[in-house]
C-alpha cells in the first residue's frame, strides 16, 4: 500500500492581512499533481486544514475544486480522503462529501459523537475507507479526548482485516512529543493529546495541525529524506507553504510504503519548492540599530532577491519614526506585491530595568486602532508595571463607563424632547 500524505494546505490564506497566497497554491498542486502522477499511490491524504478560514470565499472554493478534480482525472485509480481541521467548517465538508464520491473521494467533516460507544456496531463503518491494499481509517478535528471512540473503529477493522493489510489512521490534532516550531507558541501553551489517546492497531497516522514535518518520538530524523520505521508511526506532513520567517526547515510531502499490518513502515520526503522564501533582514543574523540601515537593507533586498517575504530584526534601543511601516510599504510600490513585509518586528536586546532577553512592548499601528478598550491594552502591558492595582483599576474604568453611558442617555432624552418640542 502507498500513500500520499499531506496537511494544511490553507487554501485562501491572507498573510499579513494583506497578502493573497492563491499563486502560491497553484504552485504547490502543480507538485503535488506530478508526484502523484509519478508514485501512482493508492490513496493520497489531506490530514486537515484545507482552508484558512471556515467560509471561504466562492474563488477559494473553486481553486478547491479545481484542484482536486483536476488530480482525480490525472489518477483516477488514486482514492483521495481529506478530513476537516480546526480551521474548516465541519458540517459544510460533510454535507459535500455525497457528490465528491463520484471521484473517488472521501470527505469526513463531522467527528463522531461521544456516546456512539455506547450503541450498537457499525456506526464505525462511516470512518473507514476500504481500499484492495488497506484500510484508511479517517478521522475530522476533534476536541477532547476521544480514545474509545478510535479504538472502537480500529477494533472494527481489526475484525474486517483477517488477511493482515496495512492499516492507515489520518487525523488533525498536536499530540505530546511534537515539536510546534513555526506557529509562534512554546510547547505547553497549546493543548495537546497523549499519544496513547490514538489507540493502538493503525501502522501508520498521517496527522495534519502542526506545520514542521516530523515523526512522533524520531525528531533527530527530521532532515532524513528516507527513513524506515517499526508499524506503528505517527507522522506530520507539515503544512504545504510556509507561514512564517520561523520556519527554518524544508516543508515536504510524504510517501509512504506499507506491506502489511505490523510490518516495517518506508517513508520518502518530497521537497516543496517553495514559490516565495521566508527571510529575516539583516541576513547575517545581527540586529538593526537605526532607522535608515533598515530601510537602505530592505530597498538592497527587494533589488537583490526581487521576491519573497521578509520581516526586520530590531535592537531593542532603536527609535523607529510614527510612520515606519509606511516607509517601508511605499518602498516596495514598485514591486507589485513581489516582495512582501511582515510587519511584525523580532526586537532584540536588553531591556535597560534588567538583564534578561525581552521584547519590546509595541504595539503596531493597525493594532492600536483596533482596540476599543483602554483595558485590552493595560491588560498586555500589565507584567511591566508590578504596583499596578488591577483590581482597583478595573473598578475605576467600570465607574467611568457608567458615567458615559448615564451622559449618552440624558443626551438621546434632550435630543428627543427637542425635536417633540418642535413639531406642531
Amino acid at each position: 500500500m502507498r500513500i500520499i500524505h499531506t496537511a494544511d494546505l490553507h487554501l485562501g490564506q491572507v498573510i499579513y492581512q494583506n497578502y493573497d497566497r492563491s499563486d502560491e497554491h497553484r504552485h504547490y498542486f502543480r507538485q503535488l499533481e506530478r508526484w502523484c502522477t509519478d508514485e501512482q499511490p493508492d490513496a493520497l491524504l489531506v490530514s486537515g486544514d484545507v482552508f484558512d478560514i471556515q467560509q471561504p470565499s466562492a474563488t477559494v472554493k473553486k481553486a478547491f475544486t479545481e484542484y482536486f478534480v483536476r488530480l482525480h482525472q490525472l489518477c483516477p485509480a488514486m482514492t483521495i480522503v481529506i478530513v476537516a481541521g480546526n480551521h474548516d467548517s465541519a458540517s459544510r465538508m460533510q454535507s459535500e462529501r455525497a457528490v465528491w464520491r463520484l471521484a473517488n473521494t472521501h470527505l469526513v467533516g463531522i467527528a463522531p459523537a461521544l456516546e456512539r460507544t455506547e450503541g450498537p456496531d457499525g456506526w464505525q463503518d462511516k470512518y473507514i475507507i476500504r481500499l484492495d491494499s488497506g484500510f484508511i481509517v479517517a478521522l475530522p478535528y476533534m476536541t477532547g479526548d476521544r480514545k474509545r471512540l478510535i479504538q472502537s473503529i480500529l477494533d472494527r477493522v481489526a475484525d474486517q482485516n483477517p488477511e493482515g493489510k496495512p492499516v492507515v489512521m489520518t487525523g488533525h490534532l498536536a499530540v505530546s512529543g511534537m515539536d510546534p516550531k513555526g506557529h509562534g507558541f512554546e510547547v505547553g501553551k497549546i493543548k495537546t493529546q497523549p499519544v496513547e489517546s490514538l489507540g493502538t492497531g493503525y501502522d501508520y497516522a498521517a496527522l495534519g495541525h502542526i506545520h514542521k514535518p516530523q515523526t512522533i518520538g524520531r525528531q533527530a530524523d527530521a532532515s532524513c529524506l528516507e527513513v524506515t520505521y517499526p508499524a506503528g508511526v505517527i507522522r506530520y506532513a507539515g503544512s504545504a507553504l510556509h507561514v512564517s520567517s520561523d520556519e527554518h526547515f524544508p516543508h515536504t510531502v510524504s510517501v509512504v510504503d506499507l506491506t502489511g499490518h505490523g510490518d516495517d513502515v518506508h517513508i520518502r520526503q518530497l521537497r516543496i519548492d517553495e514559490l516565495r522564501h521566508f527571510y529575516t533582514l539583516p541576513l547575517d543574523g545581527t540586529s538593526f540599530t537605526q532607522e535608515e540601515a533598515a530601510l537602505k537593507a530592505v530597498k538592497r533586498f527587494a533589488d537583490t532577491e526581487g521576491k519573497g517575504y521578509f520581516c526586520l530584526r530590531m535592537d531593542y534601543r532603536t527609535a523607529l519614526s510614527s510612520n515606519f511601516h509606511q516607509k517601508i510599504y511605499d518602498l516596495l510600490a514598485p514591486y507589485a506585491d513581489e516582495v512582501r513585509y511582515n510587519p511584525k518586528i523580532c526586537w532584540t536586546g536588553r531591556s535597560t530595568t534588567n538583564d534578561t532577553e525581552t521584547e519590546k512592548p509595541l504595539f503596531e499601528v493597525a493594532e492600536l486602532q483596533q482596540m476599543t478598550d483602554p483595558l485590552e491594552f493595560i491588560a498586555r502591558t500589565r507584567d511591566q508595571y508590578p504596583e499596578l492595582d488591577w483590581e482597583d483599576l478595573r473598578s475605576a474604568f467600570q465607574e467611568v463607563n457608567e458615567e458615559l453611558q448615564r451622559m449618552a442617555e440624558e443626551e438621546k432624552a434632550a435630543a428627543i424632547a427637542k425635536k417633540q418640542k418642535k413639531q406642531p
